[in-house]
């Protein structure tokens, strides 16, 4: 009798565990599947930034390009639209964000998608400097960080690459805000003075 009540008990625990192991396999399983299924979009604006902001420099920015290359590519609706530049504000600094508003932002990518869209230009492939590449400063007492990115444009059926230089802040919270960002020559050092 007591072999049977053991052998009974560890039939339960097996069930038990196998039972676990399928249902935390399956729920794997759903997460993956379900990340598969969402657009570019979706993954940026369901993104939520206030727990789970970029911690690097360089990680805004790759950020912040995920954006830029949604918005050129214009499948998007409106609403998609204001969730892509509610997300590119969260990452500017206070004083590009005064000078970007909302619907003044919002307009200013809409143009600028259009008028690419209109010569025939697309951003094929978008890239950020290496992490030892970016150059840190102390100005004022604020941590200020520059990292260079690159766009890879592509017109026709030529490309051509255009290089733009970040300036980003740390902000009272320790996160990294983008201040300003300017057009580059691919030889020209960011000025860390």
């Amino acid at each position: 009798m007591k072999k049977i009540g053991i052998v009974i008990i560890a039939i339960v625990l097996i069930a038990g565990i196998s039972g676990t192991f399928y249902m935390v396999n399956s729920n794997s399983q759903k997460k993956v599947q379900k990340e598969k299924t969402l657009t570019d979009i979706q993954k940026i604006t369901s993104k939520d930034l206030e727990k789970n902001y970029p911690q690097t420099p360089r990680e805004v920015v790759k950020l912040y390009n995920k954006i830029l290359s949604c918005y050129y590519k214009e499948n998007y609706t409106d609403k998609e639209l204001d969730g892509l530049v509610e997300q590119a504000l969260k990452l500017f600094d206070d004083e590009l964000a005064a000078n970007n508003p909302k619907d003044t932002y919002k307009q200013s990518v809409k143009d600028d998608a259009k008028n690419y869209s209109d010569q025939g230009i697309t951003m094929a492939q978008t890239d950020v400097c290496d992490s030892n590449d970016v150059k840190y400063i102390t100005d004022n007492g604020k941590k200020i960080a520059y990292v260079r990115a690159s766009y890879f444009m592509k017109e026709g059926s030529s490309y051509s690459k255009t290089y733009q230089d970040y300036v980003l802040r740390q902000d009272e919270k320790g996160c990294w805000k983008i201040l300003t960002f300017y057009k580059v020559e691919a030889d020209t050092d960011a000025e860390t003075e």
